[in-house]
């Protein structure tokens, strides 16, 4: 072969692979976007939820809207796939025993449901809020009580009763809860102090065992502390694992009645960020949502801040950075995502090994990127983004952005913090949605091709 053969040969395979990767590059640039479907529950004056959902073994999705007002309490549902119907379940106030206390509300459940034994395990929150001195406090307006404390609940599948097992004390709410339902103990942690507490579901015993979060979320100055949304529990110790602002795993061992803090590896992940754990308007160095992968006995999580995927090997006590699973044009622009707390719609997909993340995309305007507030002082949302899915397969580490999602009408799902997905693979959450004028937040289903 002559050198001017072998230099166009050359030529045209540099052409062909240049094109190649301009396609690989322009398909992962600009995934496709996605249909969601609304619904509407007949609560018009719902509020935005932090988790609240989740898929039960009968198939049917179940989730809690939420209250944002002293009086109104949040309201449990069924939603039917296989038949598109949705069935109001009860009151969180009346569940409680406090329909007539006139005290603030049971306004949340921040928790996603664990099944055991045929019956949902969740627990309430909260809802009524005041901002002072960039605190969020729960005060009592005129002529209500303060707020009972959150409660431990269950709810049977098959009866439909509801069963009022324990309230928190101190008139506080519990922000997060796991179950070992091996064990049959479920676990959680206080709002605002971050108190760890446990609960014996067969001694029906509710125990205290300490604060892991200084002065918590009440506190003042240097001395505040936001507080861990989620809590692992590896079922076969039934050792249970949290976070704390500085970045420190703590694990709670099954009968030890103390916090301890894993010594060989921790969160302080240059990759993060770098944050004052002393200041709010962010989660810090703490994990933002965490679940226990049953198949490589690990905890999968994500920093929210950064939208880092990360595993924690509990055998090993190391943690491993993955890979950032942010939306495609997040990672493209190297920004934060805009919800200052990152995202909660985080979670095992019904084959075991796929992760599903709701997550935000920047906006882009005449080529511009749309910005909002450089900082905030409570988790909220510093401006408008787009809502996209990615979904993350361990065993393989194949990332993919299903692409933005967006109402029949053009509209954006906001304010997304929670996820469930179906037996089928339908993508479920809780987001506002505007209709004659009106926002409310409420179900929306998402289809994903080729799931």
């Amino acid at each position: 072969m002559t050198t001017k053969y072998y230099s166009l040969i050359l030529a045209l395979a540099l052409v062909f692979t240049i094109g190649s990767i301009s396609e690989t590059t322009k398909a992962q640039s600009s995934p496709p976007s996605l249909k969601a479907k609304t619904y509407h529950s007949g609560y018009e004056e719902a509020f935005d939820s932090y988790n609240g959902i989740s898929t039960a073994s009968d198939g049917n999705i179940y989730y809690v809207l939420c209250s944002h007002t002293p009086d109104k309490g949040g309201q449990m549902y069924r939603f039917t796939p296989s038949i598109g119907k949705i069935k109001h379940l009860g009151d969180l106030n009346e569940v409680c025993g406090e329909k007539d206390m006139k005290a603030v509300s049971q306004g949340k459940s921040h928790v996603t449901f664990i099944e055991s034994d045929g019956k949902l395990y969740f627990s309430t929150h909260v809802g009524y809020y005041q901002h002072v001195n960039g605190l969020e406090k729960a005060i009592p307006p005129a002529g209500f009580k303060p707020y009972p404390g959150g409660h431990i609940l269950s709810y049977d599948l098959k009866t439909e009763k509801f069963e009022n097992l324990a309230i928190a004390e101190d008139h506080e709410g519990i922000i997060t809860m796991n179950m070992d339902t091996k064990r049959k103990m479920i676990y959680g942690l206080t709002w605002p102090s971050g108190t760890f507490i446990e609960y014996d579901v067969a001694k029906k015993q509710l125990k205290s065992i300490g604060k892991i979060a200084g002065a918590g979320e009440y506190g003042e100055g240097k001395n505040y502390r936001v507080v861990c949304r989620s809590l692992a529990i590896n079922p076969d110790n039934g050792n249970v694992y949290l976070s704390n602002s500085e970045g420190d795993i703590l694990y709670y061992r099954p009968g030890s009645g103390k916090i301890e803090k894993v010594e060989e590896d921790d969160l302080r992940k240059d990759y993060f960020g770098q944050y004052e754990p002393g200041s709010a308007g962010h989660m810090a160095y703490n994990w933002r949502q965490v679940i226990w992968h049953p198949s490589s006995k690990k905890v999968y999580g994500v920093h929210g801040n950064s939208g880092y995927l990360f595993e924690f090997d509990p055998a090993r006590n190391r943690v491993k950075v993955l890979d950032r699973i942010t939306s495609m044009p997040s990672k493209q622009s190297g920004m934060f995502d805009q919800f200052s707390y990152g995202y909660l719609g985080f979670t095992l997909g019904p084959d075991r090994n796929t992760l599903y993340y709701l997550t935000g995309g920047p906006i882009y305007e005449n080529g511009k990127r749309i910005t909002g507030k450089l900082t905030t002082v409570t988790g909220e949302a510093k401006g408008l983004e787009n809502l996209h899915l990615i979904t993350y397969h361990i065993p393989t580490g194949k990332y993919q952005d299903h692409g933005a999602i967006f109402y029949p009408d053009g509209q954006r799902p906001t304010w997304v913090n929670c996820i469930a997905v179906g037996k089928d693979g339908t993508v479920y959450t809780l987001a506002r949605i505007t209709e004659n004028g009106r926002t409310r937040s409420d179900l929306v289903s998402i289809s994903v091709p080729g799931k």
